[in-house]
């Protein structure tokens, strides 16, 4: 397993339909899509709840290390890749929509998706996250994120003194609002001086609600680097460490940010 830094880090967006409450049909058709992946990369990034879609039915929520947890440890091992995505677990008879981080290795790590979309009743069917979770991969310090998490700029805000390099949200966020997720990604890019990553599902859920992608990667400017648009594709982008440093010493504004702890509730 290759865990040296790099300098280019290749991180695959996979923007897909996904099949309604259906974890063996998910699974299978992202398999796929994993398989078509031309090349090597580092990281692998699936969109929100990939196993069943945006669902309120916590019946399809698994225990760790059950049939997803599997298979994103057998993925990881097969592309020597980070796979990233969410999805819903039951622990402790509470439910929740977790962020799972899985090596090749089978160490994996997770945090609950701290703010929960009440508009879809999320926060009476899950229970909330209450710790942010930071990734050191091959010499880059990843934090992921969940959908709605986007909104809240306080939750997802770099820090000067472990500043992280990629920023990553995992979605279904809605058709209709797709002008504030195209907004916000490029708000959080410009404000972190980050790389940020947004993958979106596409498609119609069980409830009628649309989906139009929009998955996008933008670098510390808050420029596009790749746009997936509306059609169901796996795209490789190639983010680079030197530039990321550059600029931030030619423009060091995070060194002003203001100082704060988010107390634990």
């Amino acid at each position: 397993m290759r865990t040296e830094p790099v300098d280019k880090l290749a991180v695959c967006l996979i923007q897909t339909e996904l099949y309604w409450e259906d974890i063996t049909a998910n699974l299978s058709s992202l398999e796929e899509k994993i398989a078509n992946i031309e090349q090597p990369v580092d990281v692998i990034v699936l969109p929100e709840m990939f196993n069943t879609g945006f669902t309120m039915n916590t019946k399809f929520a698994e225990h760790m290390n059950m049939t997803t947890t599997r298979w994103m440890k057998h993925m990881a091992l097969q592309t020597n890749a980070l796979i990233i995505g969410s999805f819903a677990v039951k622990e402790n008879g509470s439910f929740f929509n977790r962020l799972m981080c899985v090596q090749p290795d089978g160490e994996f790590s997770h945090s609950d998706k701290r703010h929960l979309f009440r508009m879809g009743e999320e926060h009476q069917n899950y229970k909330p996250g209450n710790s942010a979770l930071r990734v050191n991969w091959r010499g880059w310090n990843i934090f992921p994120l969940v959908c709605y998490d986007l909104r809240f700029p306080v939750w997802s805000r770099n820090s000067s003194a472990d500043p992280y390099d990629l920023l990553i949200y995992v979605a279904n966020w809605p058709a209709r609002r797709a002008h504030a997720w195209n907004t916000l990604l490029k708000a959080r890019a410009i404000e972190n001086l980050s790389y940020v990553i947004g993958v979106n599902r596409i498609g119609a859920d069980g409830n009628g609600i649309m989906h139009q992608g929009d998955s996008a990667a933008l670098d510390f400017l808050g420029e596009p680097l790749s746009s997936l648009g509306n059609k169901e594709t796996e795209k490789i982008i190639h983010l680079s460490k030197k530039e990321l440093l550059g600029y931030r010493q030619t423009f060091p504004a995070h060194l002003d940010a203001d100082d704060f702890i988010i107390p634990e509730q």
